[in-house]
């Protein structure tokens, strides 16, 4: 019998939400020929089975960057990069006028927007450049499937 959170394990419990984020994974694995048809329905079965996070990690272990590399590059990631990246440039280019017209109305000789603006614009830039890994993981790193908690004790730093 499995040990669960009642019998006093720390086994986490894996939502429908992870189960089909590793299931895009090994979906795209098998489009690009990484997996065949045979081993790839496997996986899947054993991705759609799974009650636990641990149960997960082995299903993309020997992928490309445990398979995260798929998600990147998906079109609903992407959608959502430039979705993200339009809602960013439009609220960086409100708030430029907003300072802006702040600037006329003080009379100031010095045009002190743009200090608060440069710091708006390479949030920007980094958006843009990063945003899409960003959206690939859609949770947090301790909470992603295959992380366990001893991970960090065993990288070179010394807990709290």
């Amino acid at each position: 019998m499995e040990a669960n959170s009642w019998s006093g394990t720390k086994r986490m419990r894996t939502s429908d939400k992870e189960r089909e984020q590793v299931a895009e994974i090994l979906r795209a694995a098998m489009a690009e020929g990484r997996l065949d048809l045979t081993e790839g329905e496997q996986r899947l079965a054993a991705c759609y089975a799974a009650t636990y996070r641990d149960e997960l990690t082995p299903l993309t272990a020997d992928l490309p960057g445990n398979g995260l590399w798929a998600l990147a590059e998906s079109p609903e990631v992407k959608k959502a990069t430039r979705r993200g990246l339009r809602r960013h440039f439009n609220i960086v280019v409100s708030v430029a006028m907003i300072l802006t017209g702040l600037w006329i109305i003080s009379g100031a000789h010095f045009f002190w927007p743009a200090i608060p603006l440069a710091f708006l614009v390479m949030g920007l830039i980094r958006h843009a450049r990063w945003g899409r890994y960003a959206y690939a993981q859609r949770v947090a790193p301790w909470n992603a499937p295959g992380y366990s908690g001893h991970q960090r004790f065993h990288s070179g730093h010394r807990g709290c």
